[in-house]
């Protein structure tokens, strides 16, 4: 079934009127929003890149514990997930690169069916049903992974794999960990397996799953804008329910708790509810001081839906009326932000160093109209304006890893556009200035002639940042 849905100038920044095509109960997805073909072109897509006689492998994320048998809300490794949309922990894949139509073969590793642990942990997959569902050509327990991989990787020349972080730092003990890593389920520890994977033949994976994540397809943009509309709403009713004496911690709860109704999973991050000085610490979580009556509040919140991370920053005033200093630097950010975010398309041909350039350049003319006094010294780099401008975003919330920031942004990729000034009570600055910041932080899908915001629910010019705070656009906090 296929619902469309207008938006208004509010909702989808880009001229005129926008339709945005929403699909909901599809027959063939195998993730919500996401159809088995699309992750058997995900694997295609990704053994057509690496040369002949390759083999890759994936694993499952560890459950995670906070002590003892406590465990966390579970969420599966991104490439992992990426590739296969399997989300059982205690799994692994390996793809061998073949000569057929279809151009590899999948066997998927997993626990299977255990009537007693699905009594305590939930209904697990059937290996029938994964060859089935997942187009897996095999399906086999886990417990054979160790085996089976050290098969395989004794015929094949490229073994592509991740090792953790962790242990790439002690090169004499890699392989013992990662073998380790892929058979973290396991209670033996065939050593053997790893022995086959020597360091000519390994090769790093993430590079190569990292080129196909930064292009979103027509589906991963559709749940894109529903999880940036998700959090936009919500960052707009939190600005209706905040007031002063009201803690950090109330409206940070909030925004989870309307974003949770509204279908999201889980935040996609620790949120940052920072009011007044404390809007100068870019990663302040801590939200557990009251919000002052004159103070400004800044929200960098987003959640997660069906997969995919959403990321929007908005500042506003806990009274509900800008006071004319913060309406100024308010200003400043502003009309910066809009002028970076209108340079998003493939058509300017621009990169995201170039975008961070321009964003320093227009700063510091925003900020000496309304005062300032900035030079080419670095008070506005080294204090007012510290962070990078802008990241890409998709199934994690940063996707910077393996991004070339000096090559041209590209149709479909998806990226944060997000200038902040905080500034710090020092003589170098205009004193009504002092213990203000201001961030705002729109998530834009590169489109080929014209940025398209995937964030605009979320209340961004001064009026409609005063209205949401004074119950003047509609809607109320819940």
């Amino acid at each position: 079934m296929l619902t469309y849905v207008r938006h208004s100038q509010l909702d989808w920044e880009r001229p005129g009127p926008s339709y945005v095509k929403f699909t909901v109960n599809k027959q063939h997805d195998l993730t919500p929003g996401i159809p088995a073909d699309e992750y058997d072109s995900r694997r295609r897509k990704l053994m057509e890149r690496l040369p002949d006689n390759s083999l890759v492998v994936a694993v499952a994320a560890p459950v995670k514990y906070m002590s003892a048998n406590i465990f966390y809300k579970y969420r599966q490794a991104s490439d992992f997930w990426y590739l296969t949309g399997f989300e059982e922990p205690d799994s692994a894949v390996i793809l061998e690169k073949t000569s057929s139509s279809k151009g590899y073969r999948m066997t998927i590793f997993s626990s299977g069916k255990d009537p007693l642990k699905e009594k305590w942990d939930g209904a697990r997959t059937s290996y029938q049903d994964i060859e089935m569902m997942f187009q897996a050509d095999n399906s086999i327990p886990i417990t054979t992974f160790a085996s089976q991989l050290k098969s395989l990787v004794s015929s094949h020349s490229n073994v592509f794999v991740d090792i953790p972080t962790a242990t790439r730092k002690n090169a004499s003990s890699s392989s013992r960990s990662l073998l380790k890593y892929l058979t973290a389920s396991l209670r033996s520890e065939p050593e053997s397996a790893l022995d086959s994977i020597s360091s000519f033949k390994r090769r790093p994976l993430a590079p190569e799953v990292a080129k196909l994540r930064a292009f979103k397809s027509p589906a991963e943009q559709e749940l894109m804008l529903k999880a940036g509309t998700i959090s936009g709403r919500a960052h707009a009713k939190t600005m209706r329910f905040a007031e002063p004496g009201m803690s950090e911690s109330a409206l940070a709860a909030h925004f989870e708790y309307i974003c949770s109704l509204n279908g999201s999973q889980r935040p996609a991050y620790v949120p940052v509810v920072a009011s007044g000085a404390n809007s100068l610490i870019i990663h302040y979580t801590s939200n557990n001081q009251v919000i002052g009556e004159d103070e400004m509040v800044l929200i960098d919140a987003g959640c997660e839906y069906n997969g995919y991370a959403s990321d929007i920053t908005r500042t506003f005033p806990a009274s509900g009326t800008f006071s004319p200093p913060q309406r100024d630097l308010y200003t400043a950010v502003l009309t910066a932000q809009r002028e970076l975010v209108n340079l998003c398309s493939e058509k300017q041909n621009i990169t995201l160093h170039e975008l961070h350039r321009m964003s320093i350049k227009l700063l510091r003319q925003n900020l000496n109209q309304i005062g300032f006094s900035l030079g080419l010294e670095n008070d506005l780099e080294r204090v007012l304006y510290p962070h990078y401008l802008s990241h890409p975003i998709g199934i994690d919330l940063h996707e910077s890893t393996y991004v070339d920031r000096s090559a041209a942004l590209k149709e479909g990729n998806v990226i944060t556009v997000e200038p902040g000034i905080y500034v710090p009570p020092s003589t170098n600055f205009p004193k009504h200035f002092h213990n203000l910041g201001v961030r705002i932080e729109d998530e834009v899908l590169i489109g080929k002639e014209e940025p398209i915001v995937l964030t605009t629910s979320a209340p961004k010019e001064i009026e409609d940042v005063e209205g949401a705070c004074q119950g003047l656009l509609g809607f109320e906090a819940y």
